[in-house]
């Protein structure tokens, strides 16, 4: 029996002396300009990847069935058949992983945030996240993957007398966590073979991309901010997942350096001037919400920061920066290039 343990792990992300192989595209772009990447030079930039979609490790595996996992909410999970695969979480993480393990042909449901290859496919979330379990039911899963996040325990109750096969992941999104999460899903599956190919490849091109980070005096101060209407502003501090982000770019998080215990916080022009960031990360919809750099920069302390006095501001879709799935490698690509606003090996 396969265990999954929590995906957050207390270790620092590894670091591993790997080469890209030449076959892999990393496809990731940044549109933005600057100058010197320490000093604020650079103005607004969007990260982008050329390609949402996963990179199939290869051709579709044969699974090994049945097989029998823990699931994250401490039950015992006897999968028969990965014929008609939903997954749903808030991040479309467990779709990317699907796809990426090679079947995502498999699939027959989706949350609401999910790569564009995949976007065909009935939605059993609605658009706030949350889990419809009549939409789940019709559409007669042979296994069901999502997390104990976006299902409740009365929605659990409900999958169960529904005699649906639920098996439950981590519901956190680090960087710590994304080959455990590659790992889990591809136990449920049947597929762990080409678990493990995808958590290399994956690790690889992590490890490239913090290997791209362009030498600098000292790191660069980047806060990453929740934005949804200047009715809810939150700035980022341990814990939060983007910390990590934040890290693996070579950066500090000016919200857990300026002394913020909690992953998130009520914005305060206080705490603002506090963490004095260089670089402020949004995800690109939390930035069209308060009205693009032009409005952010009228949140109480921003203008008094370093980021804000440059408008050195870095977007990237709300459903790619913190999915922390296979993607993850291009991901910290893009947000090189967009950070330091130079193209990247």
């Amino acid at each position: 029996m396969r265990s999954f343990v929590s995906a957050r792990s207390s270790g620092v992300l590894r670091t591993l002396l790997v080469l890209l192989t030449g076959t892999l595209v990393l496809g990731a772009t940044a549109c933005g300009t600057g100058s010197d990447a320490a000093t604020g030079g650079h103005g607004p930039a969007t990260a982008t990847l050329a390609d949402a979609n996963p990179v199939p490790i290869g051709p579709a595996p044969t699974p090994t069935l049945p097989v029998t996992v823990r699931s994250f909410d401490g039950s015992d999970v006897t999968v028969t058949d990965v014929g008609r695969i939903i997954a749903a979480d808030r991040y479309g993480t467990l779709v990317q992983t699907v796809v990426a393990l090679g079947l995502g042909n498999n699939l027959v449901g989706r949350s609401t945030n999910a790569p564009p290859v995949a976007m065909n496919l009935p939605t059993v979330t609605a658009g706030s996240g949350t889990l419809n379990v009549e939409a789940v039911a019709a559409l007669q899963p042979s296994v069901f993957l999502t997390d104990t996040t976006s299902v409740t325990a009365v929605m659990r109750d409900q999958l169960r007398a529904l005699g649906i096969t639920v098996v439950y992941f981590d519901p956190q999104r680090t960087m710590d966590g994304v080959v455990p999460m590659i790992d889990a899903v591809a136990a449920a599956l049947g597929v762990p073979e080409a678990g493990k190919q995808l958590a290399q490849r994956t690790t690889d091109e992590i490890a490239a991309a913090t290997a791209s980070v362009p030498p600098h005096d000292k790191p660069l101060r980047i806060a990453f901010l929740y934005l949804r209407s200047t009715a809810i502003t939150m700035i980022a501090g341990p814990g939060s997942g983007a910390d990590q982000l934040i890290t693996a770019l070579g950066g500090e998080d000016a919200g857990t350096a300026s002394g913020i215990t909690e992953p998130f916080i009520p914005i305060t022009s206080e705490a603002l001037i506090a963490a004095a960031p260089d670089v402020i990360l949004v995800m690109s919809d939390g930035l069209a919400s308060v009205g693009g750099v032009d409005g952010l920069v009228k949140i109480p302390g921003l203008a008094q920061t370093p980021a804000g006095k440059n408008k050195r501001v870095v977007d990237m879709a709300d459903n790619v920066i913190l999915s922390f799935g296979p993607n993850t490698g291009r991901v910290l690509t893009a947000l090189v290039q967009a950070v330091y606003g130079e193209k990247t090996a």
